[in-house]
């Protein structure tokens, strides 16, 4: 076995034969030449947008994407749907809807399992397919552009009824952490099968996030503070090495105990105060991360806020 010729095999498929341990600064860019954006998950609520929304305008920090109602959309009625799409395009924010159903939301509960869990949050079933574009459509009828996918199947369907205007052309997709990529080989998958930004593990080293950046050209979104039940980690500090190397990418802003398993904070029934309070907080975190990488590589740009290509709601 000569594993130089192993990995002088995978860069003839664009695959980095190894992990960038010089760690190159990435040449690419968002549209309007920025490095980097802040992303803020879990507004679950009206509610939450307008505090967040306050915070922001407070600080004046920008905060591009709002990973939303992780809870399902399914959850909110079309009222508050309306709401929610007209202040963020009033505030020129990117939407992305979690729409449901997903693992765990019928009678099937393997993912629920301590084995179960590794076989990722996949869709069970052409109904529960077909469920969940009709989700997507029933927001998208709202105004919302954005959508968060973590099934693969699901992102190559959905973008072939994209491509046939079944769900407007102008959607975009996010694949989540939740569909457990994190290497260059998944990341071109998903980029071909059509997902437009990229959620890869959260606990990625430096050079193995370098290695995606070289082989695909979609935006990466990196959590940079994520929630005790996928380790607790805070990477604030390396802001500004993460955005040099993975240019263009969106910084993830998660903190709590659990996100979506137990007594997850994305949850119908948690409370609307928590959600406005843990919000605000996202945004001071964001105000401080921004501020570290000003300090250390302050050649590094920070998207204005409102930029053009992103998936404001119509």
């Amino acid at each position: 076995m000569d594993i130089e010729k192993i990995r002088s095999a995978m860069e003839k498929y664009g695959v980095p034969g190894r992990d960038l341990y010089e760690l190159p600064t990435s040449s690419l860019r968002f549209p309007d030449g920025a490095n980097y954006r802040m992303e803020i998950s879990g507004v679950e609520r009206l509610s939450t947008l307008e505090a967040l929304v306050d915070e922001m305008e407070k600080r004046d920090v920008p905060i591009h994407r709002l990973i939303s109602v992780v809870m399902g959309s399914t959850y909110l009625d079309d009222e508050e749907l309306e709401g929610f799409a007209k202040l963020a395009k009033e505030k020129k924010m990117e939407v992305v809807m979690t729409p449901g159903p997903r693992s765990g939301w019928d009678v099937g509960r393997q993912i629920a399992t301590p084995e179960g869990v590794l076989s990722g949050a996949r869709i069970r079933g052409s109904d529960n397919l077909s469920y969940l574009a009709a989700d997507i459509i029933r927001c998208a009828e709202m105004g919302f552009r954005g959508f968060l996918v973590m099934d693969e199947g699901a992102l190559w369907l959905f973008s072939q009824l994209r491509k046939e205007g079944v769900i407007p052309k102008d959607a975009v997709f996010k694949v989540s952490i939740y569909a457990g990529h994190g290497n260059a080989a998944g990341a071109k998958v998903l980029e071909s099968l059509g997902a437009d930004t990229f959620n890869p593990l959260g606990d990625l080293t430096l050079p193995m996030f370098a290695s995606i950046r070289k082989a695909v050209k979609m935006p990466l979104d990196i959590h940079i503070l994520l929630s005790e039940s996928f380790g607790g980690f805070n990477r604030f500090w390396e802001g500004p090495e993460l955005a040099r190397v993975s240019s263009p990418c969106y910084f993830k802003i998660e903190p709590g105990t659990a996100l979506a398993i137990g007594s997850g904070i994305y949850r119908p029934w948690t409370s609307e105060d928590f959600l406005a309070k843990l919000v605000r907080d996202k945004v001071k975190y964001a105000e401080i991360i921004r501020d570290i990488i000003d300090k250390i590589h302050p050649e590094l740009k920070l998207s204005k806020h409102g930029s053009k290509d992103l998936a404001v709601p119509k």
